[in-house]
């Protein structure tokens, strides 16, 4: 017998959460087309048994940790932002909770790149990544907004410069994993990834 699989990301129980936890950490080791519900069970500590009890399949759990890793990405930036008042500000705070370390950076982007690669073959998962892209990209555009408002952002649109600004950010982040010395530049790109995106807003699309 099968445990109903909440829509609710919150309504996810402490059980599986703990599994998706587990499942996401062997994702980032091993990726998503290589790993086992057996895999993820040693992590957990529970019996392979467990995994179909509670989503059905591999597929169901891949879903799970996908929505589960990218709601609590965009309930870390929520939170920054909210703490900031100026549009610069919101930028930095924003940037901050997306660097947030070199080793919890690297294990989302691996995941991520991979997680993206699978919705895009499979169809059930597009939803998702979409669903992400555009929450997030909702977020940078209120950002921008409010700089408009503020005079320091010259953009032309709004939708395209949120795009534009969300590019910047995983087109760093897909170069500095490929860095040997990955924990040594975290820091760097950070900084790097502030002012690239605060040049582009200060300077408006057509000048970049």
């Amino acid at each position: 017998m099968q445990q109903g699989i909440p829509d609710n990301i919150e309504a996810l129980s402490p059980k599986q959460v703990h599994l998706i936890r587990s499942a996401y950490r062997v994702m980032g080791e091993k990726g998503t087309g290589n790993f086992s519900l057996q895999d993820v069970a040693d992590r957990a500590g529970v019996s392979k048994a467990i995994l179909p009890y509670y989503f059905g399949s591999k597929e169901n759990l891949i879903l799970l940790t996908m929505r589960w890793v990218l709601t609590r990405v965009e309930e870390r930036i929520r939170a920054a932002i909210a703490g900031a008042t100026t549009a610069e500000g919101k930028v930095s705070a924003a940037l901050d909770a997306i660097f947030v370390g070199p080793e919890a950076n690297r294990e989302f982007y691996l995941t991520y790149l991979d997680l993206l690669g699978y919705a895009a073959r499979v169809d059930s998962f597009g939803d998702v990544g979409v669903a992400f892209r555009d929450i997030i990209n909702d977020l940078y555009a209120d950002i921008i907004r409010q700089g408009e408002k503020e005079g320091v952002f010259r953009v032309g649109e709004v939708e395209e410069a949120a795009a534009t600004m969300r590019a910047i950010i995983d087109g760093l982040f897909i170069q500095w994993v490929q860095e040997r010395d990955w924990r040594k530049l975290h820091p760097r790109y950070r900084e790097v990834c502030k002012r690239s995106v605060l040049t582009y807003l200060r300077n408006g699309a057509g000048d970049v």
